[in-house]
């Protein structure tokens, strides 16, 4: 066999990080939430903002960085509350982790999504989120974390 015989065969896993971003507003607790463009893969889903974990970079330093450049503010990142292995049916897989955030510096600003909105977490399933995140949805909405 060649150098070459499992390319193609099994996409490496992303490591990705995200923020629950959170605000109460009067008794409700609330998430900011993004949805992607329609020329992006998945387009038009929700998602939590964050990104992919740089090569030397650790999981809070990726998602500070990933928070200031998709949103221009600058966040304390707080702990991890969950993480998630998702497998696509386009055979990618990506293994998710997600943080608190409830404090940060500047303005939320839209830097690359199609919109960009605080939702009540009791409302988040009525969201079209991406299939990885789709039981920490429920979760959330149901009160069984945070």
């Amino acid at each position: 066999m060649g150098e070459h015989a499992e390319t193609g065969a099994h996409k490496p896993v992303r490591f990705v990080v995200a923020a629950l971003i959170l605000r109460s507003s009067g008794d409700t607790p609330e998430v900011l939430i993004c949805q992607r463009k329609p020329d992006q893969p998945m387009c038009l889903k929700w998602e939590f903002p964050g990104g992919k974990i740089e090569p030397g970079e650790g999981p809070e330093a990726a998602l500070a960085r990933e928070l200031d450049e998709e949103l221009g503010i600058s966040a304390a990142i707080g702990p991890r509350v969950a993480r998630i292995r998702h497998k696509y049916r386009n055979g990618g897989a990506v293994d998710l982790q997600f943080f608190t955030v409830r404090e940060f510096t500047g303005e939320i600003e839209n830097r690359i999504f199609n919109d960009v909105r605080w939702a009540p977490m009791t409302t988040l399933p009525d969201y079209d989120f991406l299939a990885a995140d789709l039981g920490l949805i429920h979760d959330l909405a149901e009160g069984k974390l945070l």
